[in-house]
């Protein structure tokens, strides 16, 4: 990819998060993540651009993707759009860009025209990146809070929807994320002691739960409070997920709990790899996975059930080896930080 901004900062505005990277000559050298619980206000985003201020500082140009638009402080999609603008128009300072799908990179001005475009268009800027640095390949992308399941074909993103409605009838968006999803989001039921027991339907307990006692979770990748708002610890989050069973945490042994945290992070997976399969399509058999996001130690297991070879989004990208794994965390960020960078 032909550099043309020495200096570029990426963006990927959420609901939950704000991810921001820093390219310097066409490589992702920093990457950082800041819980924004947009769904609180927009001071949850103004605060998390001053902390992240040292990441954008100097930058040359500055690249935006988004999905926060989506957050129920908006009335609506467009009036979430048009509020995430304003808020990047005042808050970061220098030449800004806006990832509008298709249509590429947009000023601010014709991104609020273009509003449909714009939202929640994260995945195509990723999707696009991959298609660049992989010929065939089912890219995965799993966050915490949602997964995006795309076809690249012949070097091209091949989707079938584009918006959030036409990607949850196609199985290009599964709603279900590594750290922030319900368990009841992932199964209605857990075994316990050879009893299908049914669920809590309350937010007793979170899937960052099970993959904490499961020992498969980064800390860092789970920014929000746990469901009782207690400590992040095995213990704390073999209480909550008692809770979901209508137990005590001292009814069972460590050893069951266990075997029940498995059970939910595996409803999660066969969820994943429906959907997976059916977008898989007619790619042919050695056509890898490529995996991105908090949850690419699930997208590894996804590879192994679809008998796919698996690929880290952090090897194929321009990165410095400290910032890869971040990178891979943040990939809308650092795919519209590396695009912008070439394409502009």
């Amino acid at each position: 990819m032909e550099k043309r901004k020495s200096i570029v900062a990426g963006f990927d505005i959420g609901g939950a998060h704000l991810k921001v990277t820093r390219a310097q000559d066409g490589r992702i050298v920093e990457a950082v993540t800041i819980a924004t619980p947009l769904w609180l206000g927009l001071h949850t985003l103004t605060s998390a651009f001053e902390e992240t201020a040292p990441i954008y500082a100097g930058a040359d140009l500055n690249a935006f993707t988004m999905t926060g638009e989506l957050a129920d402080v908006f009335p609506s999609r467009d009036a979430g759009v048009a509020a995430l603008l304003d808020e990047i128009s005042a808050r970061v300072p220098g030449e800004n860009l806006i990832y509008a799908g298709p249509s590429g990179f947009v000023g601010v001005e014709q991104a609020a025209r273009q509003s449909a475009d714009v939202a929640s268009a994260n995945w195509h800027a990723t999707a696009s990146l991959v298609a660049k640095l992989a010929d065939d390949a089912l890219f995965v992308d799993m966050g915490s809070t949602t997964t995006d399941i795309i076809a690249i074909r012949n070097g091209a993103v091949a989707n079938d929807g584009y918006t959030d409605a036409g990607r949850l009838l196609s199985g290009e968006l599964v709603y279900t994320g590594f750290t922030r999803t319900f368990l009841f989001g992932v199964a209605s039921s857990a075994p316990v002691r050879g009893r299908l027991t049914p669920l809590m339907n309350e937010y007793f307990a979170s899937i960052a739960d099970a993959h904490r006692i499961l020992g498969v979770l980064d800390e860092k990748d789970d920014r929000h409070a746990s469901a009782d708002g207690k400590e992040k610890t095995i213990d704390g989050s073999i209480a909550r997920l008692a809770r979901m069973i209508g137990r005590d945490a001292t009814e069972l042994t460590l050893a069951e709990w266990h075997e029940i945290a498995r059970w939910f992070s595996e409803q999660q997976l066969r969820k994943i790899h429906d959907a997976a399969s059916l977008v898989a399509g007619s790619l042919t058999r050695d056509a890898p996975i490529v995996g991105a996001g908090t949850g690419r130690w699930q997208i590894g297991r996804l590879a192994e059930r679809m008998e796919r070879r698996f690929v880290d989004f952090a090897e194929i990208i321009p990165a410095d080896d400290a910032a890869r794994g971040e990178a891979s965390s943040v990939a809308p960020a650092s795919a519209v930080a590396l695009l912008a960078g070439s394409q502009l």
